[in-house]
């Protein structure tokens, strides 16, 4: 009489490969990448709770506290950690809705930018032909046409508001992922793994899902950290010149802009948001760094 095996228990072996593969990946992180994570989740813990943990209104005025210094400075106000501006709103309230606000439309945005552009690049990279050759000719027509005119036109025919801001920063850098994706995608088309799936008659969307698309995960998710930062600094550049967010709404780039008349004399006014946008895109960069070789498949 033929023995019957018992049945595998599959969903415990699942989440048991689950956890050895997570703790192998804890072990293989350098110290100073689990620093990064540390603090890059830190920053965003204090965006999300910014309107909780604020001392004040950002927008409230208090005309006989301008300029206050921050704290450790001659004249400081210890209602004020980091000192006020010049219309006696509290620094350390307008940074931390700012710090919020700036990432947000850096995140939304470079999705935005991801999702375009990765999809495009793929569709020309797979399909070639006549639907490749119109893909590729409007990533040119997107290197060709300034950011900066994109955003005036918008702008002029819209209107300025945050949702039109976030948009034009999505599309405006669209045209990385779709270069480098279709490049990535002509080069794993042609492995022999592919081949032979496209020979087994498998369907080409599952062929594009599970075989192509994690095979060029790693550079999409470098040009990613790149562009996340790069919109930090576009927005403020957009604040700079009075097409961002527009006041009394903060930003780090509006912060920045609103402090530059005042450098010299009060220099924490825009001293402090310039840091948090450097440690944050620092950070940032740091995490895509790493990331591009953990998602490497080469390097496994």
């Amino acid at each position: 009489m033929t023995d019957i095996a018992p049945p595998m228990p599959v969903s415990r072996s699942r989440k048991g490969g689950f956890r050895t593969s997570f703790r192998r990946l804890l072990r293989k992180t350098p110290l100073g990448m689990r620093v990064c994570f540390v603090a890059f989740s830190v920053l965003v813990l204090v965006a999300v709770f910014a309107p909780w943990l604020a001392p004040y209104d950002p927008d409230a005025q208090t005309l006989l506290a301008r300029f206050k210094p921050p704290i450790g400075m001659e004249g400081a106000d210890s209602k004020h950690l980091l000192g006020t501006d010049q219309l006696g709103r509290d620094v350390l309230s307008r940074a931390l809705y700012g710090l919020r606000l700036t990432l947000g439309i850096a995140l939304i945005g470079s999705f935005i930018s991801l999702i375009i552009g990765t999809t495009l690049g793929i569709i020309a990279g797979y399909l070639r032909g006549k639907v490749g050759a119109f893909i590729m000719a409007l990533v040119d027509i997107q290197i060709a046409v300034p950011f900066t005119l994109i955003v005036l036109l918008v702008i002029a025919f819209v209107g300025n508001s945050l949702p039109v801001l976030i948009c034009v920063l999505g599309i405006g850098g669209w045209e990385s992922y779709a270069r480098i994706g279709r490049a990535q995608v002509l080069t794993v088309s042609k492995l022999p793994f592919v081949e032979a799936l496209v020979a087994a008659g498998i369907p080409q969307w599952r062929i594009l899902l599970r075989h192509i698309l994690p095979n060029i995960a790693s550079p999409i998710v470098v040009i990613w950290t790149m562009a996340f930062s790069g919109l930090i600094l576009a927005e403020s550049t957009l604040s700079f010149l009075g097409l961002g967010v527009q006041p009394p709404t903060a930003t780090l780039g509006s912060m920045v802009g609103n402090g530059r008349e005042y450098l010299a004399s009060y220099p924490w006014i825009a001293v402090l948001p310039s840091l948090v946008i450097m440690v944050v895109s620092l950070l940032v960069l740091l995490i895509g760094d790493w990331l591009r070789d953990v998602l490497d498949v080469r390097l496994k």
